[in-house]
């Protein structure tokens, strides 16, 4: 079975805006929040509000797909026999909303039942920045083409993480590669958004990612964004199909440096 991305591009394009009216929305009132598996595992009514709504719309649209909400799970059609899936994340960077931090997005992507991304679409309401991409047509923001930068080598690298939220008790929890990259680059950051950070790697704004303990939906739309945007990412040991682990272990970069960020990880995880 088929289906043409491009002609569902603006549909999707115009529930990510939804999704950021309603973000903004919430975003100018007090946020009260909620835990979840810890006291930094938080969520708002606005996730929980926004996966409603991109729920909705798209089990109304395509009521054979699967979807997998961060929220809610597995909704809509059953998985096995659904042909393409479905994979959204209300608010990626709920911290930093929860905080009144301007830096969080939505994230929508469509796949195969294999989970090969075929498009995806984050969203940025505060800085009203649409990142989009198909696969095999490219990557996008607001309409036009991004690349990912030309750096070569990691001494002139700027790269960014994130941390797991059981970082206060698992002792696999990123620091020793953080303390490994962190002297052999130009400058390391820690943004809290998973897409984010990888649409900055598709738009040149960073050089290369790396996390663990992500879901499928946490990356999805932006790990297609960096292939198109002519970047590579695998996991840590280099499997090209990371999103089919779960939680997975995610490495994306310009491609240049990728072989130098495996090494340095190879060494301490």
């Amino acid at each position: 079975m088929t289906i043409d991305s491009a002609a569902l591009l603006p549909i999707v394009t115009a529930l990510a805006r939804g999704a950021g009216e309603i973000m903004l929305r919430h975003f100018a009132a007090p946020i009260p929040t909620t835990c979840k598996t810890s006291r930094i595992d938080i969520v708002t009514a606005a996730d929980t509000e926004v996966e409603r709504y991109l729920v909705g719309e798209l089990s109304r649209r395509f009521p054979d797909h699967h979807i997998v909400g961060e929220e809610g799970g597995g909704q809509g059609a059953a998985r096995e026999g659904a042909a393409f899936q479905w994979f959204v994340d209300p608010i990626d960077g709920t911290v930093n909303f929860a905080s009144k931090l301007p830096h969080f997005c939505t994230s929508i992507a469509l796949t195969t039942a294999e989970r090969e991304p075929l498009l995806g679409v984050v969203y940025d309401p505060t800085r009203g920045e649409m990142f989009t991409a198909l696969r095999g047509g490219g990557a996008w923001l607001n309409g036009r083409p991004i690349r990912v930068t030309q750096t070569a080598e990691l001494a002139d690298a700027v790269i960014t993480s994130g941390f797991p939220y059981d970082k206060h008790t698992n002792p696999d929890n990123n620091l020793r590669e953080w303390g490994a990259f962190l002297t052999r680059i130009r400058g390391e950051r820690r943004l809290g958004s998973a897409a984010l950070d990888l649409c900055y790697v598709a738009a040149g704004r960073l050089d290369g990612y790396w996390e663990k303990d992500l879901k499928p939906y946490d990356v999805m739309a932006g790990l297609l964004l960096v292939r198109e945007a002519g970047g590579v990412v695998t996991d840590y040991a280099g499997d090209p199909v990371p999103q089919r682990q779960e939680p997975g272990r995610y490495l994306a970069s310009n491609g240049r440096l990728h072989a130098e960020m495996a090494e340095v990880l190879r060494r301490v995880s």
